[in-house]
């Protein structure tokens, strides 16, 4: 018996084995019968449970056949050992037809043939079990994987920032998606790139989608930058749930007594009275260690039932995912029925709701919950913090989100795969896709692998970010940084003229100018000393088009080499593909390969002010910081509230260093005036204001949906770029 108890494969070789009693074999044992006697049909083999199914065996044949089974099993164990480890995938890449002149990132995009997304799923290692397909080409992956593949050595982990842009954007997606087709298609390495979300308010409005470009881009475009798999629609939803029971609460409170309130808050249902687990949270929070509705005291219904919110101090806005400048400042609740509590409020554009930045930074569904709870809504009125738990929402919340914390699967123009998830602005939030697309990234190309993610903007808002927000709270250590700069963009660093979407570029941008383009590299140099400020290798990536010269790109390499660049390398992905940026792949390999020395650049214990004034003075180059009375004023208060320990996320324009977008270069001297503080408490980080940031677009005079058409008889998407 208690041999058997340790045995893995059991061979019953008994003519009667039913005299075996089943609590000698343990449950989850293989169990191979090779008795004589069977027929019966009671007993029988490779079943994994306590009973047996029939197998009919001739008796000559019985230990044979048990032999036989009994190393089928083992080289079937072996063969399922070696696919749990790693190994290179064995991906189908799609090819590339370059046309010359090239054509619109649409009709590129509409040229190549997506693979099946449950194709590629298993070719990149995912069980079928761990992907809900959406559609044909997008895909869901569920967190599961991480806990399969926990012991799975991580891959390299890479980061594409950029020089400050232009309006027009410099190409990071673009340069993102070149380098992880060089590196899969051209290279055979494994690679992932993991991007974010883009909103639907630009892609109808100046900027156009946003998923990369020219022979770069993931497909299907259209499903890219239109609904992807609703991900922005759910975080709409919650963040709107939570702005309605912030003013509905204040209503009711306003117009009832306590016990009014006390009785609908906790009914009585069935002719029993019970506290929901939510409200039994609230109670323990308030110290009042009772369950039983029944027994509180006047005094602790009261507190339990009056949230007492300050309508002066909602911060939690409403959103929407279009830009709609008539939204940036609204009267609500001028309805007969809400008996006169009008107030001002506003609507920000989706992406840059609160919700959005929990989803980028959480890491399992339980952590989500709590951060969720945590996100401070408004203050009471004796100046304490009210939270979407001391509402009642968090559960509500949680179910509205649950699909949208699992990563979006796609794939390039080459069949490469990528991950969409999240999309913050980089400008308001933190910009940076999700630490959750990072992590089962990491673990899906094996230790020789890659993983390529892009932070917004340039590298003193993106990439600031992405190592003292993104990377502290996900623990990951980045390898290699990316930084893309374009010729055009230099010469505008230069003192080229201005820049504007929608507007033809002067001719200093599309002729040779040699001296524009060295006067500007200063901005470049002043980028690659930041990322250095956190000790990670930098290889400049230059986005080439067709009107930059020979001598432009060598001037710009060899600068940037000569700033401390690890690498400088012109790269052509735009016109070829994957093809294009091979040079790029190799050099990021080899700068990922030196040892990393990663460091943080304050520590979150520091007070805030210290914590902004290190930013603003060695990332952005100012003198010092100058705060208004109110900035000064939330500082004192969050600080009092004990939220002075978390890392510091700055709302900035991005068109500049400093806090003016017209001053290119690299601004001197310059005091950086901070205007006011919030709070992101669920997502981890305080966030200052700096000058005035609008938090939701507008449409200009042409938007881009005088472009965007249907085609009702093929039902193609026409005109998105």
């Amino acid at each position: 018996g208690e041999l058997l108890h340790e045995a893995d494969i059991v061979v019953l070789g008994s003519p009667r084995p039913e005299e075996i009693p089943l609590t000698w074999i343990q449950p989850g044992t293989t169990v191979l019968n090779c008795s004589h006697d069977f027929l019966s049909g009671k007993f029988g083999g490779g079943s994994q449970r306590g009973h047996f199914g029939g197998l009919i065996e001739e008796d000559d044949v019985s230990l044979l056949a048990a032999a036989l089974r009994v190393q089928n099993m083992v080289s079937s164990g072996r063969r399922w050992l070696r696919e749990q480890q790693h190994r290179r995938w064995r991906l189908h890449c799609l090819k590339l037809q370059p046309l010359s002149p090239v054509p619109s990132d649409i009709e590129i995009s509409r040229a190549q043939t997506p693979k099946a997304v449950d194709v590629l799923a298993k070719e990149i290692g995912l069980l079928a079990d761990e992907i809900e397909i959406y559609g044909k080409s997008k895909a869901k992956v569920r967190l599961s994987v991480l806990e399969r593949l926990k012991d799975q050595a991580d891959g390299k982990y890479v980061l594409v920032a950029g020089i400050t842009p232009t309006p027009l954007g410099e190409g990071k997606s673009t340069v993102t998606i070149g380098l992880v087709q060089a590196l899969t298609a051209h290279l055979n390495v494994n690679s992932f790139a993991c991007l974010r979300q883009p909103s639907q308010g630009p892609t109808f409005g100046v900027k156009g989608g946003a998923a990369g470009g020219g022979y770069a881009q993931v497909i299907p475009m259209e499903e890219f930058n239109l609904h992807l798999t609703g991900d922005i629609h759910a975080i709409t939803a919650a963040n709107n749930l939570l702005a309605a029971a912030i003013d509905t609460r204040i209503l009711h409170e306003n117009t009832q007594t306590d016990k009014a309130l006390y009785n609908r808050l906790v009914p009585l249902v069935n002719g029993v009275r019970e506290f929901s687990e939510i409200q039994l949270a609230r109670l323990k929070k308030l110290g009042i260690n009772k369950t039983d509705p029944s027994t509180l005291t006047e005094e602790e219904v009261s507190k339990f039932a009056r949230l007492s919110i300050d309508p002066s101090t909602i911060t939690w806005q409403r959103v929407l995912d279009t830009n709609d400048r008539f939204l940036r400042k609204i009267t609500i609740g001028q309805g007969n029925t809400e008996k006169g509590y009008s107030r001002q409020a506003q609507f920000d554009i989706a992406v840059a709701s609160e919700i959005m930045a929990v989803l980028a930074l959480t890491d399992s569904l339980a952590d989500m919950k709590a951060r969720l709870g945590r996100m401070v809504v408004a203050s009471d009125t004796s100046g304490q913090p009210v939270t979407a738990d001391d509402l009642g929402v968090t559960g509500a919340l949680t179910v509205l989100m649950k699909d949208a914390i699992k990563p979006n699967l796609m794939q390039t123009l080459e069949g490469t795969p990528v991950f969409v998830h999240a999309g913050p602005f980089a400008n308001i939030a933190h910009g940076n896709s999700s630490v959750l697309a990072d992590k089962i990234a990491l673990k899906l190309v094996g230790e020789e692998g890659f993983v390529v993610t892009e932070a917004g903007f340039g590298a003193d808002i993106g990439m600031e970010k992405f190592f003292n927000i993104k990377c502290r709270a996900s623990g990951l250590v980045p390898d290699a940084v990316v930084l893309v700069a374009t010729v055009r963009a230099l010469k505008m660093h230069g003192g080229g003229p201005s820049v504007t979407a929608g507007v033809p570029l002067k001719k200093e941008y599309t002729e040779e100018n040699i001296q524009l383009v060295a006067d500007g590299c200063c901005n470049l140099q002043k980028q690659i000393q930041i990322a250095q400020l956190f000790g990670v290798p930098v290889v400049v990536a230059l986005n080439v088009f067709k009107t930059d010269t020979r001598a432009e790109i060598d001037l710009v390499c060899e600068l940037a080499k000569r700033a401390g660049a690890f690498d400088a390398v012109p790269c052509y992905h735009w016109s070829i593909g994957g093809k294009g940026s091979v040079d790029l792949a190799r050099a990021v390999r080899e700068a990922a390969s030196k040892r990393s020395r990663f460091q943080f650049l304050y520590d979150v214990q520091l007070p805030i002010v210290e914590k902004i004034r290190t930013i603003a003075q060695a990332v952005y180059g100012a003198k010092d910081i100058e705060l208004s009375p109110e900035a000064q004023a939330k500082i004192d208060r969050y600080t009092q509230q004990g939220f002075g320990n978390l890392p510091i996320c700055m709302a900035k324009t991005h068109l500049s260093l400093s806090h003016q977008p017209d001053k290119k270069g690299v601004p001197r001297d310059f005091i950086l005036p901070i205007s006011d503080v919030r709070a992101s408490i669920g997502a981890g980080f305080i966030y200052p204001l700096v000058g005035t940031m609008s938090t939701m677009p507008g449409l200009p005079t042409r938007p881009c949906f005088y472009d965007i058409d249907l085609d009702t008889e093929t039902e193609q998407v026409k005109g998105l770029f």
